[in-house]
């Protein structure tokens, strides 16, 4: 295997950046350069030359191999940040023979390749590279410390338990069974369905808090939608008028709210459209509105917003505060141009999308729903077979193994390869 290298830091002017060098030939490389290395997990700082001549003093650190994040032996150069020396050092590393420039996300991916990591965790790992919010950084970091691995071990462990016993029943089938263990084989397969059904039922608060919250803002031509918006934004990202129907298109404004993810909406306004133009805008703000995870209405008076209505969980106020137009006592008081009630506003949507992100379970992705769908299935028909009796283990027994690569493909030990180039490719050089 090649011996790669790449400046894991980000390109620019910085106080330090740091060089990776991984594989058979890494401690090699790191002495020709550097002299002497240091012990393994320590570090020392050593002057880097190529052919008599100075390239920088850097901080040499090692890592033998099982004992690196790749697993393989590995180095690290921490030299100074500037755009120079980086390139000087890594044209120094790409003249020796048997390195060459890491691709992208080849590092994680031979850690992938060499057990330091499973597929759940190196999507853990994309996922907090990619973190904004406090609520994308814990649910990443959970992913990465390994816990959908712990999960699928403790099931594929009781499914294999499951499988045993009715094996064991068909390899002694003329024999005498010293016990009846469709009890046993019953409650593993009970409870392995349990957890993946809680599994299953949380991970669309787990998806939207790695992608994030939509809240739409709805309601009539010139209602304050736009100056909403503004106001939540600190800034004018939605052109504002007096002018009915100044909003043609979807408007979005991504902000952190209780450390959630949330994108805000700004829609055109609900009504029978005058032109064609304002037709294709009420009909987005529809589709957009009916698919958001949450609803502002804005009434400005007693009446209904036409077109859509609202669902459990949703937010009714009422718009322009500043006017002093009364009506209904339920509705939260609002003014864009005052910031009457924003703060009020803001509390009552991140209250909601917080409970909502209670309910959320490791699993993050597509990926693992299909998993855990499929092998609930498998489970089922399993389960079906065993109560139909001793003729039908074999059977129960098959689906049984179903379930367990469906497992195993969690964490990928079955078909992902075809997986593996799509979740590199979002990966850093350096990673």
């Amino acid at each position: 295997m090649d011996t790669i290298f790449a400046l894991a830091s980000a390109r620019g002017k910085a106080g330090i950046g740091v060089i990776r060098i991984s594989g058979p030939r890494a401690w090699e490389a790191v002495g020709y350069l550097a002299g002497t290395l240091p012990k393994p997990r320590r570090a020392a700082l050593r002057r880097l030359r190529l052919e008599g001549e100075a390239l920088d003093d850097a901080l040499v650190l090692t890592f033998a191999a099982g004992a690196s994040f790749t697993g393989e032996e590995s180095a690290e150069l921490h030299v100074h940040g500037a755009t120079a020396t980086e390139r000087v050092v890594l044209a120094a590393l790409g003249g020796l023979p048997g390195l060459r420039l890491a691709e992208a996300g080849e590092f994680t991916r031979r850690a992938l390749e060499n057990g330091r990591l499973d597929l759940a965790q190196v999507e853990g790992l994309a996922d907090l590279i990619e973190a904004e919010t406090e609520a994308q950084r814990r649910q990443a970091l959970k992913v990465l410390s390994g816990a959908i691995g712990a999960c699928a071990e403790a099931w594929r462990r009781d499914l294999i338990r499951a499988a045993a016993l009715l094996e064991a029943t068909i390899d002694f089938s003329d024999e005498d069974v010293p016990m009846d263990v469709t009890p046993e084989v019953l409650d593993l397969i009970g409870n392995v369905t349990g957890g993946l059904e809680r599994e299953v039922r949380g991970i669309g608060a787990a998806e939207r808090i790695r992608d994030g919250f939509e809240v739409a803002i709805v309601g009539r031509p010139n209602a304050g939608k736009s100056m909403l918006l503004n106001a939540l934004a600190g800034r004018e990202v939605a052109i504002t008028s007096d002018v009915a129907g100044t909003t043609r298109d979807v408007i979005e404004v991504r902000m952190d709210l209780g450390g959630l993810s949330v994108t805000l909406l700004d829609t055109a306004g609900l009504r029978v459209a005058q032109d064609r133009v304002e037709e294709i805008g009420v009909k987005r703000a529809v589709e957009r509105a009916k698919s958001a995870d949450l609803r502002i209405f804005l009434l400005e008076s007693d009446d209904a917003v036409p077109m859509l209505e609202p669902q459990p969980g949703d937010i009714l106020a009422r718009s322009k505060a500043d006017l002093g137009v009364v009506g209904r006592d339920d509705l939260l008081q609002l003014s864009g141009v005052t910031g009457f009630g924003l703060s009020e506003l803001i509390a009552r949507v991140t209250e909601e999308l917080s409970s909502r992100a209670a309910g959320a379970g490791v699993m993050t992705r597509e990926r693992h729903l299909q998993a855990m769908t499929s092998a609930i299935s498998a489970m089922e028909s399993a389960r079906d077979e065993v109560r139909s009796g001793s003729s039908r283990t074999e059977f129960a027994a098959e689906h049984l193994r179903r379930a367990i690569r469906d497992l195993d493909s969690l964490v990928g030990r079955v078909d992902v390869e075809h997986l593996l180039d799509d979740i590199f490719a979002s990966f850093c050089i350096g990673k």
